[in-house]
This record gives structure tokens, C-alpha cells and sequence, in this order.
């Protein structure tokens, strides 16, 4: 027996589930109630049809002043009605609202989010540090940002052959790999291929949600496995927006660097995107001499002293350090070490309260080709 589906059903039900997720209400039955008795003065007021989506509670049409003016005050919620945010769960899909790309500039409302906060015992917070440590999206983050991450997530246990993300579905989540081995699988032409795995690190999914795009793969666990997921809003407010931040503050200080001038503007911003800020006290050592390398500096602010151990009669090196140059801000250290793939040259320390962008190595593929060292680094 087949039933057909009522004309304006899709939508009705459609701009109800759109509010709920906007909304986020304790009480779904409670919700719906208001909602649609709210919708139903609506449409008895306005006599439109159909309702666009969440005219209930979000009115953009005009009218009489006084008539308007009424409706508003008709359609406040009652004072003891309060939006808290559902138990997540990567079962929990949202509907498909991919439109336009996020903008956090226009995005006022980050005192409005509620902060979450998923419980972890100390072991699990402990799994979650390391799986996160070298995530780079994280990389840029504040101490205590990043603890605010870490509060956020919460687990995910995966089954063999369980799907994560399914290509074509909007973004929900953000997902860190604690373990397990996860392939990736794009569909075309009606078949599904494997185009690559994540063997027990790595994360994924943040695509979608960055750009409001759907699911670009299918991401399918081959084995049991962990992961640690955060939500699309708390991932928005922490992530999107700090990043957004960050390029506003680095995009003048970077094309002001001469190692960076012959860069492209994509490939300065992409820059921007990976580089952190680190500060340093009078005296502290940023580079030990001898260490292996995996990342290089750029000075922001302040100044920093390179120092090498000189060499004794008998070819050795001493313990006793001399310096050799100082860099200040637009300047660079650390990167020929990543060049010879060789241990650091010498030591660094700052000269004062020091400020410096850190690059890690992968940051380095970006403008490698176009290196050309100091000439007082190239002495050691």
C-alpha cells in the first residue's frame, strides 16, 4: 500500500527541524507546540502562503507599523523558555543546509553560543592530548582555547565497515583519529573507489564545515576504532574564528618578510593559516645547538641571538657559547636545518621579550624553492 506525501509537507516539516537546530530546545515537544501555534498566527495574520522557513520566529516582511510592532511582541518567547544544546552523536545528521561559505566576520553572536563541555576521566583526556598533538588546526590555538577544545569533544567507538561521514551529506562534526585505520572512499559514476586511508592518526571532516560544502568522500572505519569529534558550532566558534583572527593580525607582518615577498598572495595566506605565535622571556632558549629540526622562526617582535659553541684546540666542541649574529623582526632562524636535513647549528636565544611566528615543516614546502639563506646562518 502506497501513501502519497501531502503538498507542503516537506517544507512545513523541513523549517520546523531547521529551527530546532537553530534553536537547540530542551524540550522538543514543548518546541513544536510553540512553534507551530506561532506559525499558525502567523499565516493567519500575514495570509501568505507558503511560510518560509522560520517566518515564525525571524520576520522579515514589512507592514503597518502598529500591526508589525504587534506581532513582534506576540511572537517573544516566554521568559522561562530555554534553548540547551542535544547530546551529540554522529548518528544525529543534520538537514542539509550547505548555501553559502561560513563568514566569521559577520558572525557577531559568539557570546550567544553556549560553551559545551563533554565530562572525561583522566585517562581519556590524557588519550585525547595525544591524538590532538599534532593536529594543525590546533597548532595556532591559546592554551587555554585549546583546553576549551579539548573540554568540547567527546568519543566516538567505531565498528569494522562503520561509515563516519557519507559523501554528499552536510558537515556535522570535526573528527581527530585516536585509532583505528579509515578509508577513504570516493563515489563516481555510480562506483565507489578507495582513494587513500588514515592508519591510526589524522583527522578529517573539517572541510565541510569550514565552507559549508557537502562531504567531499565517504570516510569508512576498517577496523574497530576511536575517534574524538567536535561539533560543527563549538568547532565554528573556536576554530573558524580564531583562524579568521589570526590572518587579519599575520597577513601584513608576513608580506612585510623578504623571504615571503616572491610568494603568491594564495600561498602567503596559506602560510598565515599554519603559522603559530610562541613568546619568549629574556634569555630563554628557543633553538638548543645539536637538536634535530622541525620547525623554523620568524622574529615578530623584540630580538634573538644566535649562538654557537666554539671549538677547542683539539677540534671539539666546548661547552662555552659564542655569539655570532642577532635577528630581529622580518628575520628568520632555524630554517637551514630543515634545508641540510641536518641537527640544529647553533642556539638561539631571545634577546629580551621576543615574539616569533613558528612554521612547521610542512610550512616550508610552500616557499622552499625560493629560499635563499642568510648570510649569517650560513656560517656555523
Amino acid at each position: 500500500m502506497s501513501a502519497s506525501v501531502p503538498a507542503g509537507l516537506t517544507e512545513l516539516l523541513k523549517g520546523y527541524t531547521l529551527e530546532v537546530l537553530r534553536r537547540r530546545p530542551a524540550d522538543l515537544l514543548e518546541f513544536a507546540v510553540l512553534y507551530f501555534t506561532r506559525l499558525r498566527e502567523q499565516r493567519s495574520s500575514s495570509r501568505r502562503s507558503p511560510v518560509t522557513r522560520g517566518e515564525a520566529f525571524d520576520r522579515s516582511s514589512s507592514g503597518d507599523g502598529e500591526e508589525e510592532e504587534e506581532e513582534e511582541e506576540e511572537d517573544d518567547f516566554p521568559d522561562d523558555f530555554t534553548f540547551k544544546a542535544p547530546p551529540p552523536s554522529k548518528c544525529n545528521r543534520r538537514v542539509s543546509v550547505c548555501a553559502e561559505a561560513y563568514n566569521p566576520d559577520e558572525d557577531e553572536d559568539e557570546g550567544d553560543e553556549p560553551t559545551v563541555v563533554h565530562p572525561k576521566t583522566d585517562a581519556q583526556r590524557q588519550r585525547l592530548q595525544e591524538a590532538c598533538r599534532d593536529i594543525l588546526l590546533f597548532k595556532t590555538l591559546e592554551q587555554d582555547q585549546f583546553s576549551e577544545v579539548l573540554d568540547s569533544m567527546f568519543e566516538v567507538l567505531v565498528q569494522p565497515s562503520e561509515c563516519i561521514i557519507s559523501q554528499g551529506d552536510d558537515g556535522d562534526n570535526f573528527y581527530v583519529i585516536e585509532r583505528g585505520v579509515f578509508e577513504i572512499l570516493i563515489q563516481k559514476d555510480g562506483v565507489s573507489r578507495c582513494v587513500g586511508r588514515y592508519d591510526h592518526k589524522g583527522s578529517f571532516g573539517e572541510l565541510a564545515l569550514m565552507y559549508n560544502t557537502p562531504r567531499a568522500a565517504t570516510i569508512r572505519a576498517a577496523q574497530e576504532g576511536a575517534l574524538w569529534a567536535l561539533d560543527r558550532a563549538t568547532f565554528h566558534r573556536l576554530i573558524v574564528k580564531n583562524n579568521a583572527k589570526k590572518r587579519k593580525m599575520y597577513e601584513s607582518f608576513i608580506e612585510s618578510v623578504p623571504l615571503l615577498k616572491s610568494l603568491q598572495l594564495s600561498e602567503r595566506l596559506k602560510i598565515v593559516d599554519v603559522v603559530g605565535m610562541k613568546t619568549f622571556s629574556d634569555g630563554e632558549r628557543i633553538i638548543r645547538q645539536g637538536d634535530s629540526a622541525d620547525c623554523f622562526y620568524i622574529v615578530e617582535s623584540g630580538e634573538v641571538k644566535i649562538m654557537i659553541r666554539s671549538k677547542t684546540q683539539a677540534g671539539q666542541r666546548s661547552q662555552e657559547e659564542v655569539e655570532v649574529a642577532r635577528c630581529s623582526r622580518g628575520q628568520y632562524f632555524g630554517e637551514l636545518a630543515l634545508v641540510t636535513n641536518k641537527p640544529r647549528a647553533a642556539s638561539v636565544y631571545a634577546a629580551g621579550e621576543t615574539r616569533c611566528l613558528e612554521a612547521r615543516r610542512k610550512c616550508w614546502l610552500e616557499f622552499s624553492e625560493r629560499y635563499q639563506p642568510l648570510p649569517l646562518q650560513h656560517e656555523s
